[in-house]
């Protein structure tokens, strides 16, 4: 005798905690008020000596400050206004940066207030305490309405948690002991049930520590690209430096000394202070849209090594497919027809609560128009749930019995064979597909019992999967599938979705093999997992992006973590970083291209006195030396502003190859830098001219 069970009826919409938005708004006027205070604090010396090039300008600045006190002049004073203006503007750029994050960390911050704490004690009983006393170990309890004092693990009961406050997302999230969703974020909070939770931080040491810490700029360290371009930025100047220099003796011995407000303008436009003054605001900028991406990155060496990968391993399941099995085709056998299998297949469908149940149901609305709630009449019928041992599942009616199911458990339940059923089986599971046998006999007997058709189930590739795919490819990175699947199975979906390989059957030794071949090609990989089996292989991969519903063990072994929980998001992820790399690469080219152009500017003006033949290279026609001078400087200050938006917005991206991106560059930004400053420094002269005592 089986049980009633209510067959299915309208869900209830769930109730969810407003979302707090924690993404920074776009670049605008408002920041740079905001952070203009920050750029004021970091006129400190010891803030300049972090990067050499704007420190010599510092230098020079404080040199002509000087000189314009003991020997004042329109031209001297202007000079040093605009220097200063120029240290001021490299300052401003970080500042806006950093102060992107202030939003988010303020809504983080909220998180962050002192919280009682229920902490087991070994006797069993409960003690409150702060949040701020739990240790590592403590075993705390959580209920409906209350928030999770820390980061830890779910070790008893399961529960419905907000986690808007962390990710954005107003939807809730189960948390339960045990599996791939144990992992507890501090600062949410539990909506219904209850559950223990494990601390596994010390206080100031959780995820929203360190999320408050990277959107502020606090933990961010250079990259060693950074390090690398800081270096050869450093050599230039020194370089320069050193040419500079040596142009004071070479000008007494033509008798015209330079004076020192000469020479230190002629340093600031020759060396990179373009880039010099941008790179650290790029870098920053990059963080800034992982973190918009609700991705957390331990590093920005992270976010670089995303830039440069060569291939990417995606689970199948939830990153390629859906991940849960749909129905997507009724196929009619026999003398039935595709009418009277709808029928069947959703009446034994209707108090499935599974999603290949709900699936089934909603295939046959859509294409049958059958209602998709039960009606009165259907509402009474005992459903029969599915088991493994019976491996089926189904509805008695008084008139008639419905089985759905295992080809083999329906076929013997029905007494029949058909070989129309098997080669539509074995087709269906060759296909990559999974075949549901439906059944139907009269009376509570079972008797006249007949196998009305299959029902095709099928794991469905995400919609425009494949063109990413593709876009990657015309990247240049490899796409590789990992799936528990069996090969055939496999193979049938790696087809579909257009992946370069797949890894079918695997398990965590199998990742890992995969992960150091390709190393030791030369390769770096990226990988994404949210499992503690996915730890070993999410620590050797160049990139391991860890679900952040994953365990602690994965988001511990991984350089980022997902807050959103969604596997596509490492696509993104590999997006930004090469965005990041595009947008140093875009800005350095300019930079050079615009210090060669300020060349023409300065160095005619300096020496047409002494050598009237260079004068031929005054192309701009500039009013004066000091004019040219002067409209050189104030140019090199004005066009740190102008790039800090696309400091921070990012060069956009286009899928290209390394030949195409760099054609690009040299087009845009390479003619862009030589063309610009000719333009620029001539509009300024126009002005400059107007200036007494020019």
């Amino acid at each position: 005798m089986t049980t009633p069970t209510d067959v299915r009826t309208a869900p209830a919409e769930p109730q969810v905690a407003p979302a707090v938005p924690v993404r920074a708004g776009a670049f605008h006027p408002r920041q740079v008020r905001e952070a203009f205070p920050d750029a004021l604090r970091k006129l400190h010396p010891r803030a300049q000596l972090r990067n050499p090039v704007m420190f010599v300008v510092w230098v020079g600045s404080v040199l002509v400050t000087l000189d314009a006190i003991v020997s004042p002049s329109v031209f001297g004073w202007l000079i040093t206004v605009w220097l200063w203006f120029t240290v001021l503007f490299a300052n401003l750029a970080e500042a806006v940066a950093e102060g992107r994050g202030k939003a988010q960390a303020e809504s983080l911050r909220r998180t962050k207030r002192e919280m009682v704490a229920r902490r087991l004690t070994p006797d069993g009983g409960e003690e409150r305490v702060g949040g701020n006393e739990l240790r590592i170990g403590d075993r705390v309890v959580v209920e409906a309405g209350e928030v999770i004092p820390g980061d830890g693990e779910v070790v008893e009961g399961i529960a419905t948690v907000d986690e808007s406050a962390v990710t954005g997302e107003s939807a809730p999230v189960v948390r339960e002991a045990g599996g791939d969703r144990s992992a507890a974020t501090g600062g949410t909070t539990v909506l219904s049930d209850r559950i223990v939770v494990q601390i596994t931080t010390r206080p100031g040491e959780s995820f929203v520590d360190r999320m408050i810490a990277l959107v502020e700029g606090a933990a961010r360290r250079k990259t060693p690209n950074e390090i690398a371009l800081t270096i050869l930025l450093s050599a230039l100047t020194i370089i320069f430096l050193l040419a500079v220099v040596a142009l004071q003796p070479m000008s007494a011995y033509a008798g015209g000394a330079q004076p020192v407000i000469v020479l230190v303008a002629l340093l600031v436009c020759l060396i990179p202070t373009t880039i010099g003054a941008l790179l650290s605001a790029i870098g920053i900028a990059g963080m800034d849209r992982l973190v918009q991406r609700n991705v957390l990155a331990t590093s920005g060496r992270a976010v670089e090594a995303a830039g440069d990968i060569d291939t990417l391993l995606l689970d199948k399941t939830g990153t390629i497919t859906f991940g849960n099995r749909r129905a997507t085709e009724l196929i009619a056998v026999g003398d039935s027809t595709p009418a009277q299998l709808a029928v069947a297949a959703r009446l034994s469908s209707l108090a499935d609560q599974t999603p290949e149940g709900h699936s089934i149901v909603d295939l046959c609305a859509a294409e049958h128009g059958l209602p998709a709630d039960a009606s009165a009449g259907e509402a009474v019928a005992q459903f029969v749930p599915f088991t493994a041992q019976t491996r089926m599942s189904g509805l008695d009616l008084p008139d008639r019995v419905i089985r759905k199911g295992a080809a083999a458990a329906v076929l013997a339940w029905a007494g029949v064979a058909s070989r129309e059923v098997d080669a539509l089986v074995e087709q269906i599971s060759n296909e990559g597909g999974t075949p549901l046998v439906v059944a139907e006999a009269r009376g509570v007997d079972g008797a006249g019992a007949r196998v009305l058709g299959v029902i095709r189930l099928s794991d469905v590739v995400k919609p425009g999967i494949a063109a990413r795919f593709a876009e990657l490819r015309a990247m240049g990175i490899r796409t590789v599938m990992v799936t528990g699947d069996n090969p055939r199975t496999a193979r049938a979906i790696a087809a579909e979705a257009g992946v370069d390989d797949h890894i079918a059957e695997a398990t965590p030794e199998d990742k890992m093999a995969y992960i150091r071949r390709e190393q030791e090609g030369g390769r770096l990989v990226a990988m994404t997992g949210d499992g503690t089996n996915d730890a070993p292989a999410l620590a050797q991969a160049d990139v391991g992006v860890a679900m952040n519903s994953g365990t602690a063990a994965a988001k511990e072994a991984g350089n980022m973590v997902d807050l959103d929980s969604d596997p596509t998001k490492l696509i993104e992820i590999v997006e930004i970083g090469k965005q990041l790399l595009i947008t140093r690469g875009a800005l350095t080219t300019f930079s050079v291209a615009n210090d060669l152009a300020k060349y023409f500017a300065i160095l005619p003006a300096m020496f047409a006195a002494l050598y009237p033949s260079l004068g031929l290279l005054d192309i701009m026609g500039l009013a004066s030396p000091e004019s040219a001078i002067l409209s050189a400087v104030v140019f090199n200050a004005l066009i740190i502003v102008a790039l800090i938006p696309l400091a921070l917005r990012g060069v956009r991206y286009r899928p290209a190859s390394a030949s195409q991106l760099l054609r690009r560059n040299l087009l845009i930004y390479g003619l862009g830098g030589v063309v610009t400053p000719f333009v620029g420094i001539f509009l300024i002269d126009l002005l400059v001219r107007l200036v007494p005592g020019i």
